[in-house]
């Protein structure tokens, strides 16, 4: 029960129903699980000890809130280990049912890019969003197994769920962003199955140095809007404001 609760937790951050800052109730989680409230506080405390929840004085355990440089270190050791990882898989060769898996993958983001495009919409739905996290982790997360090397997978998983808790942009990916990935998964994938070590690793350095610079736009974007939304009720108490 107590590793339900924990996945639990980990699955409302991930799709964005607990967002940074927010507050973790016990009753409702085992509510929820049809539990008491100890294997919760247990899964709470391990969450805790890894940094994905913090515990405040006077509002209890949120969801953990970073600034900009943690979005800078949580980038930098995702980028050591996951290029290290697919220099490890490229030099070996991948069973059939796997590179199917991992095509199902790349081939699912651009499924979702087309559904975007006969929609013309601005950017993909929450559900739809749920299915491009579901491909995007899937998709790393298996390169990942294949390297043979658990510590790593274990550090990089938790290193991604930190960076989804600090994910400002929580509109649905546009279009262009939904090419730039595809092509980033499938030139990757392609790279790895030919093993091609140099141009696995440089493609995949490249895809999350750039998905780093969109998040800290994203992020300074957030601190702008945040910045002028405090400072607007000091403009209208200003005694020079008209009346």
């Amino acid at each position: 029960m107590r590793e339900k609760a924990y996945h639990l937790i980990q699955q409302k951050i991930v799709s964005g129903e607990l967002m940074a800052g927010t507050a973790i109730s016990e009753v409702s989680l085992a509510k929820e699980l049809n539990s008491s409230r100890t294997p919760i506080r247990e899964a709470i405390g391990q969450l805790v000890s890894e940094g994905v929840l913090e515990q405040i004085a006077n509002r209890g355990t949120i969801v953990t809130q970073f600034d900009r440089q943690d979005i800078l270190e949580l980038y930098e050791l995702r980028e050591a280990l996951e290029v290290y990882a697919v220099e490890k898989v490229s030099r070996r060769e991948i069973d059939s049912s796997d590179r199917q898996r991992l095509y199902g993958f790349v081939d699912e983001v651009r499924n979702l890019h087309e559904e975007l495009a006969a929609a013309h919409g601005p950017g993909l739905n929450q559900e739809q969003m749920q299915r491009f996290v579901r491909a995007d982790l899937g998709y790393h997360a298996l390169l990942l197994r294949l390297a043979g090397n658990r510590r790593i997978l274990k550090v990089v998983q938790d290193t991604r769920l930190l960076i989804q808790i600090f994910s400002i942009r929580r509109e649905g990916h546009d279009a262009d962003l939904l090419v730039q990935i595809h092509r980033f998964h499938r030139e990757i994938l392609d790279a790895v199955v030919r093993g091609d070590v140099e141009a696995a690793k440089r493609l995949l350095r490249e895809h999350i140095q750039l998905s780093r610079q969109e998040r800290l736009q994203s992020f300074d974007d957030w601190e702008r809007e945040r910045s002028l939304s405090q400072s607007i009720p000091v403009y209208m108490n200003s005694p020079f404001t008209d009346q």
